[in-house]
């Protein structure tokens, strides 16, 4: 299960066009819409606990969709897709699996596919949860100048793009945290410093944007000083 995965790039759409217009927030919105939402959101987390992942996983596993079962699909729609690839990538179910039962339980016939011997990453935590506790010190310091690093990663990354190459002033120290590019193909947990970083608007956009800072969190690894 050290397989890297390639993402679509969906989820990291900051910075670009032709997505539409974006929905006006009901503040009443309930959580759950529906009634299959709420199930989707709890099969969602019981399909980490039985495939033997972990939350970067899961988020990798959204982020390997294309548009129509990203976006089109509704928010906990992509929670019920990501979910079945975690199921498919440990093997506790074939390719196909869904599609079969949903005709069977709409009352039509379909041949589901034999379940296959499970096949889970070979992962333990350390600990709870993805905070961590290290004997390095930060590399960066509040009010440092930062420039986030221009990389291609192969797989699953938690550096949106529309910040890369820029530079930022360092605002806020974070505690240590396991590393998402990593830990998401359970290869380590790289465990190090976040820090927030603010960003002027236009340097991210250019000078015609509204004007505005921007926070947002970077690993340790994402940064390199420019002062």
């Amino acid at each position: 299960m050290t397989t890297i995965q390639p993402a679509s790039g969906i989820a990291d759409m900051g910075g670009t066009d032709g997505w539409g217009t974006a929905p006006t927030i009901d503040p009443n919105e309930k959580v759950f819409k529906e009634p299959w939402e709420g199930r989707a959101f709890a099969l969602s987390l019981l399909s980490m606990r039985l495939s033997g992942t972990n939350l970067d996983a899961f988020r990798h596993s959204m982020n390997r969709l294309d548009r129509e079962h990203y976006i089109d699909d509704g928010y906990y729609g992509r929670w019920l897709y990501g979910a079945e690839n975690l199921l498919m990538d440990s093997d506790i179910i074939a390719p196909g699996t869904v599609e079969a039962r949903a005709v069977n339980l709409s009352g039509g016939h379909a041949d589901e596919p034999p379940a296959p011997e499970p096949h889970k990453p070979d992962y333990a935590p350390t600990a709870a949860g993805s905070l961590r506790q290290i004997d390095a010190e930060p590399t960066f310091a509040v009010g440092q100048r930062v420039r986030a690093k221009v990389q291609q990663a192969p797989g699953h990354t938690r550096l949106q793009h529309y910040i890369q190459g820029h530079v930022g002033t360092v605002a806020i120290i974070e505690p240590p945290q396991v590393l998402p590019d990593t830990h998401a193909h359970f290869i380590a947990e790289n465990a190090q410093w976040v820090y927030t970083v603010a960003f002027d608007s236009h340097e991210l956009f250019g000078p015609d944007a509204e004007r505005f800072t921007l926070n947002t969190d970077c690993y340790e690894d994402y940064l390199e000083d420019a002062s």
